[in-house]
């Protein structure tokens, strides 16, 4: 018998079991919006497959749309869908061996990817606990608050963190699906990552990998480098 007052949990599980839907949500796991045909040539399909894959990601309410001129572009819909697709990548790596993190693509994503805007792998991992070593983040009810230690912190790296905005959560930690331990999410840690990013520490690579580069590596303590 149906059970209408439970989570409709089989119909979220139909959108990510599609192979070629779970590798545009992986793309959009960025941050970056994608259009219609950098999603195809991510999943391996034809456009107008993928324009059928986007259409029930969208009923889903998965994935938005807006418009830009002859282009339509795709992101996902709310932080909540990142870090249900997160978390579901932690079960999926319960298990995953040592090895299988020797294929250069999975070594480039453990090392230091973009999750919805801020940093992940080990990057963002070294990033918190440095962070917390510091004293730079004081517990909150809704997470952390960034201290005067903290933005000293941030100070040595010609960052200036802005104040908090009141449309999001500020600092809080999140799972690190390759890491097994936390990294910085929320508006302070997406700004941190496109500092970086503006100072050229960090590229973008394929996907949502990123690459620490040589003057990342001259500019960062040896925790984040």
């Amino acid at each position: 018998m149906p059970r209408d007052h439970e989570p409709r949990l089989a119909r979220a599980a139909a959108m990510v079991a599609d192979a070629a839907r779970s590798r545009m949500l992986a793309r959009l796991l960025s941050g970056e919006a994608a259009t219609a045909g950098e999603l195809a040539a991510v999943a391996s399909v034809t456009p107008a497959t993928a324009s059928g894959h986007l259409a029930q990601l969208r009923e889903a309410g998965f994935v938005s749309c807006e418009p830009r001129g002859r282009h339509r572009y795709y992101r996902l819909a709310s932080p909540a869908v990142a870090h249900a697709l997160e978390a579901l990548a932690l079960v999926a790596e319960a298990d995953a061996r040592e090895s299988a993190w020797q294929r250069p693509e999975r070594a480039r994503l453990r090392e230091a990817r973009c999750c919805y805007g801020h940093l992940a792998g080990r990057l963002g991992v070294g990033l918190f606990e440095a962070l917390l070593a510091q004293r730079g983040l004081r517990p909150e009810a809704d997470g952390f608050a960034l201290t005067e230690a903290g933005r000293a912190w941030f100070g040595t790296f010609g960052f200036e963190p802005a104040a908090p905005s009141g449309s999001r959560r500020y600092a809080y930690a999140c799972m690190d699906w390759s890491e097994r331990r936390d990294h910085l999410a929320g508006q302070l840690a997406d700004e941190w990552l496109a500092h970086c990013l503006a100072r050229g520490w960090l590229e973008r690579g394929e996907g949502r990998a990123l690459a620490l580069t040589p003057s990342g590596r001259r500019a960062l303590p040896p925790a984040l480098a």
